[in-house]
């Protein structure tokens, strides 16, 4: 399944809507075991979630978006397909959230791709379930500082983090991806996805018991003048350099 929302793949409403669309069809469909989640746009992976629905918009736009962010989340945390993603760009905030659902992800060796939750650059924070799912990955230790600092890390301390699998140079990243999910397809679906769904239903109950709580949190935090002024600010910055 390759992203293809130019220029940088934000996660916008529509993408996001369209993105569980397929999943759901692909797990109602039996004859397919296996996905590998990757870019139509080599350089990025996918920037995150898109800053305009976040900004300027009503608390009920807010509601609907952070409702189709967890509901990607969940659909992919609990998916029962295996989930190999193949990095092959910059994979900063909701990217890494992608990344970080599947099963094993492959990170392209090139020091401009960095992976990451840089929340906290923007004045924003991750939600509680991402940061559950980066501690998992990485360990409470490295998550902290990891989450406080905004941190997105290079190839290299990527793998030595453990927030990635495996770094093979950029050409390579699609046939290690299929060597890969060969690899998890060869164990007996029935055991793979009982083990699966054994490691992930702590993390996955924390959010489906609390989704409500957790909208309205992200809305009244989102709707703050002072992180709007901070979003708006961010996002004439990106002008600017486009420009």
């Amino acid at each position: 399944m390759k992203f293809k929302n130019p220029p940088v793949n934000s996660l916008s409403l529509e993408f996001l809507t369209e993105l569980v669309i397929s999943l759901e069809k692909l797990e109602n469909d039996k004859s397919f075991r296996g996905v590998i989640l990757t870019s139509d746009r080599p350089g990025v992976f996918s920037a995150g979630l898109d800053l305009t629905e976040m900004c300027g918009r009503s608390p009920a736009h807010y509601a609907g978006y952070w409702k189709a962010v967890q509901e990607l989340w969940l659909r992919l945390y609990q998916s029962n397909l295996v989930l190999v993603s193949a990095i092959n760009g910059a994979c900063p905030a909701g990217g890494c959230l992608v990344a970080l659902t599947c099963d094993y992800r492959i990170l392209a060796d090139n020091p401009r791709y960095c992976i990451g939750l840089n929340e906290t650059q923007l004045g924003i924070i991750a939600p509680f379930w991402l940061k559950d799912t980066l501690e998992n990955t990485i360990g409470h230790r490295a998550a902290e500082r990891a989450l406080q600092l905004g941190l997105l890390f290079p190839p290299a301390e990527a793998l030595q983090v453990g927030i990635v699998d495996q770094v093979v140079p950029e050409e390579q990243v699609q046939s290690t991806a299929l060597s890969a999910i060969a690899q998890w397809m060869a164990i007996p679906d029935h055991a793979r996805q009982l083990t699966k769904a054994m490691m992930r239903k702590a993390t996955a109950s924390r959010l489906v018991t609390q989704r409500d709580a957790d909208v309205q949190n992200f809305v009244s935090f989102i709707s703050k003048d002072s992180i709007q002024k901070s979003l708006q600010m961010y996002l004439e910055r990106l002008k600017e350099e486009k420009g």
